[in-house]
């Protein structure tokens, strides 16, 4: 039996630009299809978040003369354009999702509603949540976490490429020592930059338990669900 029934899994646009420099890999793409469709028959729930900075991100748009509401605009529109491609590929494997989006787009996507999105989930359908909260100065963790909050998500999954959360950046320093388990406090003391800090309060505060793995290679979704030791746990 799957350790979650109900999951938030959040995947980086970033990670969908394979090893291209903008844009989506359609070999990456179809890889997070395989794996989650392989959650789905598991008989998992999946509600899915995914960023846009493989397009276009807001903050780096302000860098270079963006006003900072259009320029989180604009990548929230990303996160729909890799929510579609997202959707497509699942359906073009047999696997039955669907987009929902924070800003009203009929007939891009649905308006996203907690009772259509449960509805769904509750049929066995993958809901891709998109246009993160449908405001600007949210990130898509802070829309990750409120989505999972919102659906009864039994853990947020926080799919990067790297293999959990570390004393400081493996890639960078290679005496990085990988936590198994965390608690939210200490990301915070520590500094650690696992996610903004809203997004952190909200999922202590409704103890909602966040899994950092890499996702981008494969195998490793079914592991965190079956609970293989896999990545770092944070917990409240």
């Amino acid at each position: 039996m799957p350790k979650y029934k109900r999951i938030l899994l959040k995947l980086s646009g970033e990670s969908l630009m394979g090893a291209q420099k903008y844009g989506i890999d359609q070999q990456r793409l179809s890889e997070y299809a395989e794996q989650i469709k392989e959650a789905a028959a598991l008989g998992v729930q999946v509600g899915i978040v995914i960023g846009g900075g493989n397009i276009f991100r807001g903050l780096s748009g302000v860098a270079k003369g963006f006003d900072r509401v259009n320029g989180d605009q604009m990548g929230m529109l990303a996160t729909v354009i890799n929510s579609l491609a997202l959707n497509s590929a699942l359906n073009s494997i047999g696997a039955k999702s669907r987009v929902l989006t924070a800003i009203r787009m009929e007939p891009v996507g649905e308006y996203y509603s907690k009772e259509k999105a449960t509805g769904y989930l509750g049929k066995g359908e993958i809901v891709i949540f998109s246009a993160g909260t449908g405001n600007p100065y949210f990130t898509t963790d802070t829309a990750s976490s409120l989505r999972g909050i919102e659906i009864g998500a039994d853990a947020f999954l926080k799919g990067t490429r790297v293999d959990g959360i570390y004393t400081a950046d493996p890639e960078k320093d290679t005496s990085a020592i990988k936590y198994k388990t965390i608690t939210f406090d200490e990301i915070y003391s520590k500094g650690l930059k696992i996610m903004d800090l809203t997004a952190t309060a909200m999922c202590k505060e409704n103890n909602l338990p966040v899994v950092v793995f890499n996702m981008d290679k494969k195998g490793n979704l079914l592991k965190v669900l079956n609970g293989e030791d896999v990545g770092t746990i944070v917990l409240s």
